[in-house]
């Protein structure tokens, strides 16, 4: 399959990706943006992602990953807010790839990737749709800013917060998280269609936020908990899987 580096400027900060192009005739193609998570370590350490990438576009979908800001290979600092601004730049830039169909973009996130889709799927209603997987619900932070000053610690420990007098505004950078990880979005995506994957042996984000998630959403939706699994679904097949023939059958059918 061809694969193709892009980076994008926003904000000052340099957004950095990949493109998997299908093997297809198909004269457009639909497409799938993947969001990480949180990063435990620097991205890509490992192959999940690419590897990711690579299942979805043999199943016929361009599909693209990329680094939100602070992570890998982007420049930039963590930032919830930031991410959501990320994601909607990259999902514009999807839409000026040659041979995609800009009617079935959807998107694909991953813990705090999931919610960062939520919010933006959201506001953008031109998102053909959502995958949600093991995706918060509620901000560990609350107004606690004792905990999000150790919060800031252990991100630059690992390596997504890397300037010194970043954030600017504690309180701003708090609120983020209570605005964007909140069940209130997800009651917008609709017309539409989610799918939320959860597993019941997730010891990050409790199973209780998928069904949390499913009961405020509006149809069309559906979901999908996984016996066994962990939080780091991306590793799980049957999630992958469940998540391919969902996406087929609503694009693929032709």
């Amino acid at each position: 399959m061809k694969v193709e580096d892009f980076h994008l400027h926003l904000e000052d900060i340099k957004l950095k990706g990949q493109v998997y192009h299908p093997e297809s005739n198909r004269e457009t193609n639909p497409a799938l943006c993947i969001c990480h998570g949180l990063p435990r370590g620097v991205y890509p350490n490992d192959r999940g992602y690419p590897a990711l990438a690579e299942q979805f576009s043999q199943a016929g979908f361009l599909t693209v990953i990329f680094n939100f800001r602070g992570a890998g290979v982007s420049e930039g600092n963590f930032d919830i807010m930031g991410w959501t601004r990320d994601l909607q730049a990259v999902i514009d830039h999807i839409r000026e790839i040659e041979r995609v169909d800009t009617e079935r973009i959807s998107v694909m996130g991953f813990s705090a990737g999931g919610a960062v889709s939520i919010y933006v799927a959201a506001q953008d209603h031109d998102v053909a749709s959502v995958i949600s997987c093991a995706s918060p619900t509620i901000s560990l932070l609350g107004n606690d800013r004792d905990l999000a000053k150790r919060f800031v610690a252990e991100f630059r420990t690992v390596g997504i917060i890397k300037d010194e007098d970043f954030p600017p505004s504690l309180d701003e950078w708090m609120n983020g998280f209570n605005h964007v990880y909140s069940l209130e979005w997800v009651s917008r995506i609709s017309p539409s269609p989610l799918l939320i994957i959860h597993g019941t042996n997730d010891d990050v984000v409790p199973v209780q936020s998928a069904r949390d998630l499913f009961e405020n959403a509006k149809d069309p939706k559906d979901i999908v908990i996984v016996e066994g699994a962990g939080h780091r679904l991306r590793t799980c097949q049957e999630a992958v899987d469940a998540a391919i023939d969902w996406l087929k059958g609503r694009f693929l059918r032709d």
